[in-house]
């Protein structure tokens, strides 16, 4: 059974910077492919960012420039360095990974990031 458990969320102003972290239960490049996705109050989930393995990352509009998703294969874990934070970045994130299918079939529980103005 696969586990990811995110951390490094909180609460932080306008302009600041956080670094969300995911732990996996297994080697990270064991998966096709890992992402971050967020969901604020009242929205639907988002995709955020995606980094395959041996891939390219790709990152949604919002969020290009100022975030980066990146692995630690030694470390099991997934990052998301989130710079230039806006109060619109407040939101639940999620970490998914997912093996040949397309649908990302594991995820965290989330951590909760919120953005003061």
């Amino acid at each position: 059974q696969v586990q990811l458990v995110e951390s490094g969320g909180g609460l932080v102003q306008a302009g600041g910077s956080l670094r969300l972290s995911c732990a996996a239960s297994r080697n990270v490049f064991s998966f096709n492919a890992m992402a971050w996705y967020r969901q604020a109050p009242g929205k639907e989930r988002e995709w955020v960012a995606s980094i395959p393995s041996g891939g390219i990352t790709s990152y949604a509009d919002s969020v290009k420039g100022r975030f980066t998703i990146s692995t630690d294969n030694a470390k099991n874990t997934l990052y998301l360095q989130m710079n230039s934070l806006k109060p619109e970045d407040t939101a639940m994130y999620y970490c998914a990974a997912r093996g040949p299918e397309l649908r990302y079939k594991y995820w965290g529980q989330g951590t909760q990031v919120t953005v003061s103005s």
